[in-house]
């Protein structure tokens, strides 16, 4: 179960910018500089902004979704392995932004049927990505610092070729690295402290 809700906050995290965009695009904020203004009031500034405020939710979201990943990881009780090769793939991070993010900015957010259409959209894009193992390529785990990595490693039970590695921070082969396994083959990790 933690593995499904891993994958569902990597992918929802990857969405952050998209969120960002959203909230830039949709607030709709009043204003007034003279004499005859006045306060417009809590609820009229929440429902001429519901989708602002639905971002904004998500980003707090993000928020949550980041910091637990960072107490998973240093709760990792597995024990580290040795990166025998390893290569960069950080490409993925804007395949992702180019092919999915940016294109959803263009949607109508006066219109309740493409909202609805693109909430649909998000959701069967989600379950694409973590029923094919593509949640980790995350452009906001780039922004974060985040690099991504195709590696192979020497475990205590034995090598496993192919890996996805996620990590803050530049790795290079004969490291060793903690990690929580998000997957067969992906694996979130940190450099082990000598």
């Amino acid at each position: 179960m933690d593995e499904i809700r891993r994958k569902i906050d990597l992918y929802i995290l990857s969405l952050a910018l998209l969120f960002v965009f959203f909230i830039i695009i949709t607030l709709n904020i009043p204003m007034c500089f003279g004499d005859g203004c006045k306060p417009v009031g809590i609820d009229y500034l929440v429902s001429s902004n519901i989708v602002s405020c639905v971002c904004f939710a998500m980003l707090v979201y993000c928020v949550i979704a980041y910091k637990r990943f960072s107490f998973d990881l240093n709760g990792a009780t597995d024990i580290p392995f040795e990166i025998t090769k390893i290569q960069g793939i950080n490409y993925e991070h804007l395949t992702f932004l180019a092919t999915y993010v940016v294109p959803l900015i263009s949607f109508d957010f006066g219109s309740v049927r493409q909202m609805i259409v693109l909430a649909l959209l998000l959701i069967v894009m989600g379950i694409i990505y973590i029923k094919t193992d593509l949640f980790y390529a995350n452009p906001s785990l780039a922004l974060l610092g985040f690099h991504i990595y195709e590696a192979d490693g020497n475990f205590k039970n034995g090598d496993r070729d192919g890996m996805i590695l996620i990590c803050r921070g530049r790795l290079s082969r004969g490291e060793k690295v903690e990690y929580i396994k998000l997957d067969e083959r992906i694996y979130y990790v940190k450099k082990v402290k000598e």
